[in-house]
């Protein structure tokens, strides 16, 4: 496997895209140019989890994929500045919204430009990310084609489309959590909004353009959403809630709640997992799923024979 940490900005150390690239010298160098999986961790928008980036793309490889973990703008700008717990975040513009999912857009423009020397299906790289990074894919999802995206590069919409969508206990209902945890009231909820909005009290009509439930149109990717529905940190709604509106425009979904099993579970095994509450056989099925319904789409191109197979058969008859 071949590994790379590149700065996707010159002027930045914190966004950050590390490459899992299958090592194809052999045999399998045949197969040509392989799909990928682009990785966008959770953490509240104040940090990116270690748990949700590394594990998951060497899941994605062990299925035949190249993988990519983004390191996008989040509040700590990669430990250089740790919020204490319980802290109220001073805002800082060059992180807040849209930031992030621009960076996502920026990774998908540098995989696409890498894509030959990287062996990359470019018109075949889903999205996938965890809790906040779910959120933040969920939004790459619905605005990828808009002019917030498409203006601000300038790029062609074909290098920022992504082929699908992969989204483990996302965030997708701003105005739900809102209602939820009452206004400024829940301090993980206020400080994660000033990290990311700029204000731990926003207006209805920014949590409205930040809720990507809302927003689902038709060039919204098929997409496959997990959750648990013990998760007592960000709700089970939010992942019925971007089914429903998946399901509303007519975008292919798969869905799959599990029952037991808290928030922040990533693969779901001790590859994943900091203490054994992360553990859980059940859950640790997603990944399989995932598989099935990426194969779906992302299937290689391979012939029904090897040549050596061909050859035994000559041989025999």
């Amino acid at each position: 496997m071949l590994t790379e940490t590149v700065k996707l900005y010159d002027d930045r150390d914190d966004v950050l895209l590390t490459s899992y690239i299958i090592g194809e010298s052999g045999e399998l160098h045949a197969q040509g140019k392989r799909p990928a999986v682009l990785v966008c961790p959770g953490g509240a928008y104040l940090n990116c989890s270690d748990r949700e980036g590394e594990p998951v793309a060497l899941k994605f490889a062990s299925m035949g994929y190249h993988a990519f973990v983004l390191r996008y703008s989040t509040y700590d700008e990669r430990g250089k500045d740790i919020l204490p717990m319980g802290a109220t975040p001073t805002p800082k513009k060059k992180i807040q919204h849209p930031q992030p999912m621009r960076d996502i857009g920026k990774a998908m423009i540098y995989i696409a430009d890498h894509a030959d020397a990287w062996m990359v299906d470019e018109k075949r790289i889903a999205v996938c990310g965890f809790s906040a990074g779910a959120h933040n894919t969920a939004m790459y999802s619905v605005y990828w084609n808009a002019p917030v995206m498409t203006e601000h590069f300038g790029a062609d919409a074909a290098k920022l489309r992504p082929a699908a969508a992969i989204l483990g206990y996302t965030i997708s209902d701003y105005i739900y959590s809102q209602e939820r945890a009452g206004r400024g009231e829940d301090p993980l909820f206020a400080a994660s909004n000033t990290a990311f909005l700029g204000t731990p009290e926003p207006s209805e009509q920014l949590l409205d353009e930040v809720s990507p439930a809302r927003h689902v149109n038709a060039d919204t990717p098929p997409t496959f959403l997990w959750a648990t529905s013990e998760d007592d940190l960000v709700q089970v709604q939010h992942t019925i809630r971007m089914a429903h509106a998946l399901a509303d425009h007519k975008i292919p979904f798969e869905l799959h709640i599990f029952e037991k099993g808290p928030h922040g579970l990533s693969v779901a095994t001790q590859a994943a997992a900091a203490a054994k509450s992360q553990i859980s056989r059940d859950v640790a099925k997603w990944t399989e799923l995932a598989e099935c319904w990426l194969e779906k789409r992302f299937a290689l191109d391979l012939p029904e024979l090897t040549d050596w197979e061909r050859g035994q058969m000559t041989t025999l008859f």
